[in-house]
């Protein structure tokens, strides 16, 4: 394995740097993420700040060495609710080829067996049932409804669905 590089059985992870702004930017502008996602009218600034943001961690999803997404992590590190959680989004012109699922176990596998996690959280739109399958696919398990939990775009409140993953359960 490549230092510095998460490698999953179709993608490969790696930190993402500001010269993978205008690629990630262009996949947030895509009106299926930008749903899900939103930002302002300046999305480099927005992929820009999650990059700079210190209790986040950033990693690019290359797929035949192009960037095609993001995925990224934060954790919570109080010893009695230890946990991280993860979100990701993904271009949608490579959809439907298991990119997803693969790039959430391989981060799912990174935040266990090296950073020693015991339980992972990730928080769809409680009506985006790909990302649903998607995560559910690799172990995670929905806990319940968040109601309200997301402002959209259009600026109205929408339910999220918590789903947890607990180490032995990664599949």
């Amino acid at each position: 394995m490549e230092p510095g590089i998460l490698s999953g059985t179709l993608v490969r992870l790696r930190a993402a740097v500001p010269a993978d702004v205008p690629a990630l930017a262009a996949i947030r502008a895509t009106p299926s993420v930008h749903q899900r996602w939103g930002g302002d009218d300046d999305l480099a600034g927005t992929v820009a700040a999650d990059l700079a943001d210190p209790g986040t961690q950033v990693l690019v999803i290359l797929y035949q060495e192009r960037v095609v997404g993001a995925v990224q992590w934060s954790e919570e590190d109080d010893p009695d609710y230890r946990h991280a959680g993860i979100d990701i989004y993904l271009d949608p012109a490579v959809h439907g080829r298991g990119l997803g699922t693969d790039t959430v176990r391989t981060v799912a596998r990174h935040l266990i067996d090296d950073l020693g996690h015991h339980r992972l959280v990730i928080d769809p739109a409680a009506d985006n049932h790909a990302a649903i399958r998607c995560y559910a696919k690799a172990g995670f398990r929905p806990v319940g409804i968040m109601r309200r939990y997301e402002r959209g775009p259009d600026g109205t409140w929408h339910d999220g669905l918590l789903m947890d993953l607990l180490a032995g359960e990664l599949t």
